[in-house]
């Protein structure tokens, strides 16, 4: 399995699993009655990211993977979001700029040299980054947008979480 197959794909899925949830908070809130939007400034604790940043959080992580395995540029997002379908506006825009990836473009990707803005000058490789950083990281705001979600009412499960599985029928 090469990196393209542990990125793209997962990051695709992952983000259309966090769009859905977004969809299922609109049901919800049209149900109680309440403005959708109310739940996007919703955290878990004081000092944690409000829902809105975790959604921003996770759609940069999903872009910044793809564009430094690559070293493709990746699009800016100003974070000035402040709704739901402002936020499943821009799901859907970093979902379209991972369709701009092909598994040709993450030759070599395992030992590209990583830098990140705050390490000074030092650096990782590209497989290193991957595990040890920007896959954690990326689940870790995926994990508090959905628990943030559920900690307000909506009726989301593990099968929301994960998506959909590549099953093949018996042979």
């Amino acid at each position: 399995m090469n990196t393209y197959d542990l990125t793209v794909p997962q990051l695709k899925k992952t983000l259309k699993n966090l769009d859905n949830w977004l969809g299922a908070a609109t049901a919800y809130a049209e149900k109680k009655p309440f403005p959708v939007d109310h739940l996007a400034h919703a955290r878990l604790a004081p000092d944690q990211f409000a829902l809105v940043r975790q959604v921003q959080s996770a759609c940069d992580n999903a872009k910044f993977i793809a564009g430094r395995l690559t070293g493709k540029e990746w699009p800016a997002h100003p974070d000035t979001e402040t709704t739901f379908e402002q936020l499943r506006a821009r799901i859907a825009s970093v979902q379209g700029f991972l369709d701009t990836f092909k598994p040709d473009d993450f030759k070599d990707s395992s030992e590209r040299k990583i830098t990140l803005p705050w390490t000074e000058g030092k650096w990782m490789s590209g497989a290193d980054y991957l595990i040890q950083f920007a896959l954690p990281n990326f689940y870790f705001h995926i994990n508090m947008a959905y628990a943030i979600l559920r900690h307000n009412g909506v009726e989301l499960g593990k099968r929301d979480y994960i998506g959909g599985m590549p099953l093949h029928a018996p042979s």
